[in-house]
């Protein structure tokens, strides 16, 4: 069944996929396991009209994202177009073949911030955990550089088994760097972490020492850095909004085209997912049949349909729902309230120490 709401919030942020490529092969990429061609990536005029359907929209702010969008030889010009649909830019960078002079140039073309991921706080780890000899140092070095030029510098860092135990050392190295936040983001299993989710999972115990490290860590650091970071699915109680709520703040546009309610949603066999080639980003977002399938809360069955969280999680993540279930529709396993929640608490319990399936 179709629900539509009658009155539709305006969406805050997109998620713009530039491209596929990345010099990276991070075993948890949430890039699907069948990446989209340079030859079927968006041009550059698209996405300047991309940038201004959005801002027409309500949109914000765009996360210039990939892949790696440095592999993307228009990338001063994307940035330039997105200043002049008036958004404020994000760029989601592995910090990997981004030059001082590039970065000058995107500065200059009216680039509004960076956030660069780190995978580790020692080289020989963070290495190992990217598939990139010498990548923690680049990171780094544009960090220094992202500094030096006054833009503002955020540390994402992905959080499973092989460096949860290094939070601590982690925070206090984008400390060092001069980011002025730090995300913590813990694993989510979709693509090449689900995969890879064996060899990823950490332990209930190494969990919840890293919730009393963060917690201790934003009062010894209030003031100089502001640091997000959530309990993992899951080991979780509830679970989270996905994205807000599915169709209600982001949107995300794939290198090909592609509009989704979120980076995961082509995991969900039978949706009808509109392309921007074919239609504008205003009628994606009012009227495509993805964007409707889960919005509101006439989808839902029990025991989401009688919860009084249903307006708050939106009954959780339905990329998840689906791939732990078979079912979109059903309450997200994660919550303790589903009847599939054991699967998830068995799920949690499998380890492996196998080596990691990169990113290619």
């Amino acid at each position: 069944m179709t629900t539509t709401i009658p009155t539709l919030p305006a969406p805050l942020g997109l998620l713009a996929e530039l491209t596929h490529r990345c010099p990276l092969g991070c075993p948890y990429c949430s890039n699907p396991l069948e990446l989209d061609k340079r030859s079927d990536e968006l041009d550059t005029a698209t996405w300047a009209r991309v940038f201004h359907e959005a801002a027409a929209l309500g949109v914000l702010q765009v996360h210039l994202s990939g892949g790696e969008p440095a592999a993307r030889r228009d990338l001063e010009d994307i940035v330039q177009a997105a200043r002049d649909a008036s958004l404020y830019s994000n760029l989601i960078t592995s910090a990997v073949g981004v030059t001082n002079e590039r970065l000058l140039a995107l500065s200059d073309a009216g680039l509004d911030h960076v956030q660069i991921s780190i995978q580790d706080s020692t080289p020989e780890s963070a290495d190992h955990i990217a598939g990139y000899k010498g990548a923690l140092a680049r990171k780094q070095a544009l960090a220094a550089e992202v500094v030096r030029l006054g833009l503002p510098l955020t540390v994402n860092v992905v959080v499973h088994r092989a460096n949860i135990d290094h939070i601590e050392a982690m925070v206090d190295l984008a400390l060092a760097l001069g980011a002025g936040r730090v995300e913590i983001a813990h694993v989510q299993y979709y693509g090449w972490a689900l995969k890879n989710r064996a060899a990823l999972m950490p332990t209930r115990e190494q969990v919840e020492r890293a919730v009393g490290q963060v917690e201790a860590m934003r009062t010894r650091h209030h003031g100089r850095i502001v640091i997000d970071a959530v309990v993992p699915d899951y080991f979780a109680r509830f679970p989270k909004p996905c994205v807000g709520g599915w169709g209600r703040r982001s949107i995300n546009v794939t290198p090909a085209g592609k509009v989704l309610p979120c980076h995961a949603a082509e995991v969900i066999p039978g949706l009808e997912f509109w392309n921007v080639r074919a239609h504008s980003l205003g009628d994606i977002w009012r009227s495509s049949p993805a964007f409707n399938e889960f919005r509101g809360t006439g989808w839902m069955q029990e025991p989401c349909r009688s919860c009084v969280r249903k307006d708050k999680d939106f009954g959780g993540c339905r990329c998840q729902a689906f791939l732990l279930t078979g079912d979109a529709r059903a309450t997200d396993p994660v919550c303790h309230l589903s009847p599939h929640h054991a699967l998830v608490e068995q799920l949690a319990d499998v380890r492996a120490d196998a080596p990691y399936s990169y990113r290619s």
